[in-house]
């Protein structure tokens, strides 16, 4: 036998044999433990909706937290789940897509005209819903009695905008089982304001509206899960523009800075990377270059790049959070995440740690076999609006809260298949 036949046959017998010692993977069969997954209510805000890409279209709403929960909740006893659904993948007009825009890739807003029936409340034709995440909603505003008259999310579908409160809405549901996952807004809009809008919700009024949502979910015996308060440094729109995002590269254009800000000697420029100067009306002189630790907000970069923010021209306020801004968004992360931790445990209720997930994120993880991390575009866990999920991230997200619901109910829901739901789309 010459060397060629003796390969031949080797090769017929590793295929043949091959299969045959495949290790079988011990999957063990879905169980709901001690939960009742009959009846499934999912509330919350933006994330919980699927608001993606600057926007809530429907593909995005299709791969929300929420529906990718629910769509594992089927194999241990959900009977249905709905979702208000857009007409469309434009929402009300304000996504982003990714686009050349000078040499490199930019989020762009999307092309085309939204379909006008996204706006329309739709409760009459497709209710109830049971994805009852709204997009702008901070925790006091899950129990305003006629929020949808205020907030056009919730108005395209509350049962009835004049009276209800996304609380009605769920209980009117008989929930066996929730998701809970609210809080972000009650400090995200004064962040993304640069501390110029709406201020922190006070500890003491979070805690009292929180203890009132959870012990009405939970007062008919549903059992349910909530997450945590993400760290704002956690997420792209605000780690993505440094606070030193000037490079001078050039001896004439740092002798030309210095000249214009001559009557500023606190503010200089060298070769290298430079700190952006930034308006401050809390120093004397009004205007100061940052300091490590400071927080520029994605939304300054068009203006940077393109107006001379940070240079020429001061950065606005409103685009970035102060180190005393920060800390005062820390400390009530902090004092929020306590809350909501103890207030799991009060009331037997599985817990997810979103702040810790999203630190060992920005450190990167694998799942499935795919890199992952919080940069802005390439590291596929946000949407290009820098703050929401993307869909794989909603996915990653998913598997958190089943992780958790399995520890404390004792159930063996099955995970989604990260790899198989689609990431970021380039051109």
């Amino acid at each position: 036998m010459n060397h060629t036949t003796r390969k031949y046959l080797l090769l017929i017998f590793l295929f043949w044999i091959i299969p045959g010692c495949e290790p079988e993977i011990d999957q063990p069969d879905p169980q709901t433990g001690e939960a009742d997954f009959t009846t499934f209510a999912a509330i919350g805000n933006s994330l919980t909706a699927g608001f993606k890409d600057g926007e809530l279209f429907r593909n995005g709403q299709e791969h929300s937290l929420a529906n990718l929960m629910a769509g594992q909740l089927m194999y241990v006893g959900l009977s249905s789940f709905s979702q208000p659904l857009m007409k469309d993948e434009l929402g009300f007009g304000n996504r982003l897509v990714l686009a050349e825009a000078g040499g490199s890739l930019m989020p762009v807003p999307a092309p085309g005209n939204p379909d006008p029936d996204n706006s329309e409340n739709i409760f009459d034709t497709e209710g109830p819903f049971h994805n009852l995440g709204v997009p702008g909603a901070k925790v006091q505003h899950l129990l305003f009695q006629g929020y949808g008259t205020l907030n056009p999310y919730f108005g395209r579908f509350a049962a009835n905008p004049a009276t209800s409160s996304v609380l009605s809405d769920a209980m009117a549901l008989q929930p066996t089982f929730f998701s809970l996952w609210a809080g972000n807004n009650d400090i995200l809009g004064f962040a993304t304001s640069g501390g110029k809008g709406e201020g922190i919700t006070p500890v003491g009024e979070f805690a009292s509206f929180y203890q009132m949502l959870t012990s009405q979910l939970t007062q008919a015996g549903a059992k349910g899960v909530v997450a945590n308060i993400p760290d704002i440094t956690s997420i792209p729109f605000f780690t993505t523009v440094p606070f030193n995002a000037l490079p001078l590269t050039e001896q004439a254009v740092v002798d030309q800075l210095n000249s214009a800000y001559q009557e500023a000697p606190h503010i200089s420029f060298s070769l290298g990377m430079n700190a952006l100067v930034a308006e401050d009306n809390t120093h004397p002189a009004g205007v100061r270059q940052l300091e490590e630790g400071e927080l520029v907000l994605l939304t300054a970069l068009a203006g940077i790049t393109q107006q001379g923010w940070g240079s020429q021209v001061p950065l606005p306020e409103t685009h970035y959070l102060s180190g005393n801004q920060v800390t005062e968004v820390r400390e009530a992360t902090t004092a929020y995440n306590q809350l909501i931790r103890e207030t799991a445990s009060e009331k037997g209720l599985a817990h997810v740690d979103m702040h810790q997930r999203l630190q060992e994120a920005g450190q990167g993880i694998y799942i499935d076999g795919i890199a992952f991390g919080s940069s802005f575009i390439t590291g596929g866990i946000f949407s290009l609006d820098g703050i929401h999920l993307s869909k794989r991230g909603s996915a990653i997200v998913a598997n958190d809260f089943i992780e958790a619901i399995n520890q404390e109910f004792n159930a063996t829901i099955p995970k989604v298949a990260v790899s198989q739901v689609a990431g970021i789309t380039f051109p």
